[in-house]
């Protein structure tokens, strides 16, 4: 998208209906009589819309002064097809607005220093704890008094990442300068520089010959084109070329990897358009729900699997799937051929093969194959037969009174998470998943079940159609959403069921599933189920990702959620941080919340507009649309 772009509302946004018409009058004149009563005019007011407690003066001033702006008067959209401005037109002109909302800040750009500052794995903070078992580098955010109150700056010459699937391929060297990997790396074929462009030949340390043929050759050893396997964990993911090639087989990857000594892997892959987040496996769970991947991958991820009574593999097994596989591929795996390359001795190398397979078959899990240099295990499809072994095998026991979906810095134990019971030695635990796609709409077994405390099948699928319709209005007021090539990296910072994501299938997006902590954070296994990815988010803190990571951020009731929790810019900072030059954000809340929102984002050069839900302007939810502007490091703006 070129530089100073806007957001554009189509034709059909700019029309008003007679209908309309009339209820933006009766609005105004709702006002204007509850200025009155407001003013003493009245010793009572009717209350607005029927029921329920009626509604403040300042309320029903801010609702009325949002929906009597007319489209074509208030410089949204204008004859002719002129873009939309995001002048402040609306609410915050009026007096009783403008006092609800904060006074306007202008927040400064940060340092350059800070132009890849990830709050929660800041290099010089990690060092303060300790390096046993890499506990440094799990998430450690920022106290209070120590949060950066300013933006992040794009570096100088960024542009807009190439579209998909070409970024698969290419990414400018100007968004994320390090040349650290292409020295490193290679002999491994992972990236080279191109003049002012990086190139991502799909090589790996365990492929040489590309990323494609080496799933070629797991998928020779399991199912991977029948739709039975669709989320997928790269642990230690490098650039993320296995989880990029899943994708033309619609296996979506999560991949992590450590902010560590290979510099901006993780955000190599987010430039390449390819799903990750930064992560380690150290002292804390996962930041998933039990249950949630099909299969787990690990090629020279360098995770030492036989220490620490197994407590790693332990992990792998809480979230896999019944009937989940994990893949290994290099040390130990072919010991035999690559000893002397490894600079290891055979009997060290055996040793630890041993070790793992030991592992492996203390968590019930059979070994499918060991074929070159890929090994693959199966986790059971219940814990059956697995519970009766305990009577011979008593180390790993089963976990007892834990959770197995909590996940948000709660420490591994060296413990089995048991499956749902199952009556039957051929039942799936929890209930089978359909193949790709219908698994997408089907209804989750978590929730078939009644696993999930007030929550039906009925209240599911109501959902999917409620989406479905407010994906189709978010289309028919930004333009660009429905360009094929405008937007790749998405983000739903309270995803619920996944709802929002499921509408938007079939386009060349992908969509991060975040479930607030501090909701019910049940749903995360849901989502999982719908063959969609996602993780546990608290929005107080910063996200476990690198600034300018997505595309598009979507903000259904988030401001509501956090109101008492933690400072609203809190919020808006750490999604500007997150979201690139020129990208658009879509905020849904009450109304009178999205004018402070609105206050606080006018001062972070951002350029956004209020405007109507989709059931029209007599409904107090609304939505705040957002474009980020341009700038960068060394502009006359700062």
């Amino acid at each position: 998208m070129a530089v100073g772009a806007k957001l554009h509302l189509s034709p059909a946004a700019r029309r008003p209906t007679l209908p309309q018409l009339l209820a933006v009058a009766l609005l105004c004149s709702a006002s204007y009589l509850a200025g009155v009563w407001h003013h003493g005019g009245f010793t009572a007011a009717p209350a607005a819309g029927g029921g329920g407690a009626s509604p403040s003066p300042v309320s029903i001033a801010t609702a009325a002064s949002v929906a009597c702006v007319s489209p074509t008067t208030a410089g949204v959209a204008r004859v002719g097809g002129a873009p939309l401005d995001f002048e402040a037109h609306h609410a915050a002109d009026d007096t009783e607005a403008v006092n609800a909302a904060p006074a306007r800040r202008a927040y400064e750009a940060c340092l350059a220093k800070y132009s890849e500052y990830t709050p929660c794995e800041d290099v010089e903070r990690s060092l303060r704890f300790p390096r046993d078992r890499l506990v440094y580098r799990e998430r450690h955010c920022p106290a209070e008094g120590e949060r950066l109150r300013c933006l992040v700056p794009a570096p100088k010459g960024y542009r807009t990442p190439f579209p998909w699937p070409t970024s698969r391929d290419v990414a400018w060297f100007a968004n994320v300068p390090h040349k650290e990997l292409t020295v490193e790396k290679a002999v491994q074929n992972w990236i080279h520089v191109d003049g002012d462009k990086f190139r991502f030949p799909g090589g790996g340390t365990m492929f040489p010959h590309g990323a494609g043929a080496y799933i070629d050759d797991i998928g020779k050893l399991i199912p991977l084109h029948d739709g039975s396997i669709r989320t997928a964990l790269d642990t230690g993911c490098g650039v993320a070329s296995w989880g990029a090639y899943l994708l033309s087989r619609n296996i979506l990857a999560m991949s992590f990897a450590p902010r560590d000594s290979h510099e901006a892997q993780v955000q190599f892959a987010l430039e390449r358009g390819v799903p990750a987040m930064i992560g380690v496996l150290a002292s804390n769970r996962l930041t998933y729900p039990a249950r949630a991947f099909d299969m787990a991958h690990c090629s020279r991820c360098l995770i030492p699997w036989q220490l620490y009574d197994g407590l790693y593999l332990i992990e792998v097994d809480r979230i896999l799937r019944p009937g989940g596989y994990w893949i290994l591929s290099g040390p130990p795996i072919n010991w035999k051929k690559h000893s002397k390359g490894w600079q290891r001795t055979r009997e060290d190398l055996n040793a630890e093969q041993q070790a793992i397979e030991s592992v492996a078959k203390s968590l019930c899990w059979k070994k499918i194959k060991e074929v070159g240099d890929i090994a693959i295990w199966q986790k059971p499809t219940n814990h059956i037969h697995c519970k009766a072994s305990r009577r011979v095998i008593k180390s790993p026991p089963f976990c007892s009174n834990k959770n197995p979906d909590a996940a948000w810095y709660d420490k591994m134990e060296a413990c089995i998470t048991p499956l749902p019971e199952a009556s039957d030695i051929k039942e799936v635990a929890g209930g089978e998943l359909k193949k790709w796609p219908q698994r997408l709409t089907a209804v989750p077994p978590r929730i078939a079940s009644g696993s999930i405390e007030g929550v039906t099948a009925e209240m599911f699928n109501e959902d999917t159609k409620l989406w479905k319709k407010r994906v189709g209005h978010y289309k028919s007021v930004i333009s660009q959403f429905g360009q094929k090539d405008r937007y790749r990296n998405l983000l739903d910072m309270n995803a619920r069921f996944g709802g929002f994501t499921a509408a938007l299938a079939g386009d060349p997006m992908w969509v991060m599933n975040m479930v607030p902590t501090v909701g019910n954070s049940t749903t995360l296994g849901v989502i999982y189920e719908r063959g969609l990815i996602g993780n546990y988010q608290d929005w107080c803190e910063g996200m476990s990702t690198y600034p300018r990571t997505y595309d598009l951020i979507h903000a259904d009731s988030v401001f509501s959620l956090y109101k008492d929790r933690c400072e609203m810019d809190t919020i808006l900072l750490e999604m500007d941080r997150i979201l690139r030059p020129e990208g658009t954000v879509i905020i849904r809340d009450d109304v009178d919340l999205l004018v402070k929102i609105k206050s606080v984002a006018d001062g972070m050069r951002w350029n956004s507009q209020i405007v109507d839900h989709e059931d029209g302007p007599l409904v107090r939810e609304k939505l705040l649309l957002v474009v980020k502007t341009y700038w960068t490091l060394g502009d006359e703006k700062q």
